[in-house]
């Protein structure tokens, strides 16, 4: 097969990333041969290997949170990191991190950390999709990231950031979607974080 056409293809048909079955249905080819040009390019240098069995075009812009979303699916990207994103943690976060209903993992790709932290299923669901660089990825809405982020701090597998910039997100869908974790102590620590802004509101004025 060659190089260029199977790029070409690749790129008229938006695929991004795949794996060798994928390859093999696209370009019907067998097993064997698919992985055989997957290997003889990725020394070449052509592909990149973003773990064992998920491909894609070397010197392609992937979005890291698109990565994340494929490295391991069912995901989206939340916690710390889309708090980053959305402006409410002053911080800068270079690891990506993504609630899945799958086990918890961690992987290292494209000289980045994904770590995905397991959710349950009744608690799946506040997340969207955005476009990055024309890309789409799936992104946790504010107010679940936070959620997210307050459920694991609940547990004590995170650390509070007591500098939370709470003032553009919706305190009735928080509220609403507080109630399908099931735990008072979060409702109770999501209205002591809008009594807290309301307090430093005060010592501003």
């Amino acid at each position: 097969m060659n190089y260029i056409a199977v790029e070409k293809e690749l790129k008229k048909r938006d695929i991004r990333v795949f794996t060798p079955l994928e390859f093999q249905r696209i370009f019907r080819v067998s097993y064997n041969n698919s992985k055989s040009f997957i290997n003889r390019n990725l020394k070449r240098g052509l592909l990149i290997k973003l773990k064992n069995g998920l491909y894609a075009l070397a010197g392609v812009n992937l979005p890291k949170f698109f990565i994340a979303n494929k490295l391991y699916a069912p995901s989206y990207v939340s916690f710390e990191t889309a708090l980053s994103y959305y402006h409410m943690i002053p911080e800068t976060v270079y690891t990506i991190l993504s609630a899945t209903t799958k086990a918890s993992r961690e992987f290292e790709a494209e000289e980045s950390n994904f770590i995905f932290h397991r959710v349950k299923k009744e608690v799946f669901f506040g997340y969207i999709p955005k476009k990055i660089n024309n890309i789409v990825v799936l992104i946790a809405e504010p107010e679940k990231a936070l959620l997210d982020y307050s459920y694991f701090v609940l547990l004590k597998k995170k650390t509070f950031n007591d500098r939370l910039n709470i003032k553009n997100i919706s305190k009735i869908k928080l509220l609403k979607y507080a109630k399908h974790f099931k735990k008072d102590k979060l409702i109770q620590l999501i209205k002591g974080l809008y009594d807290k802004q309301k307090f430093n509101r005060g010592i501003n004025a």
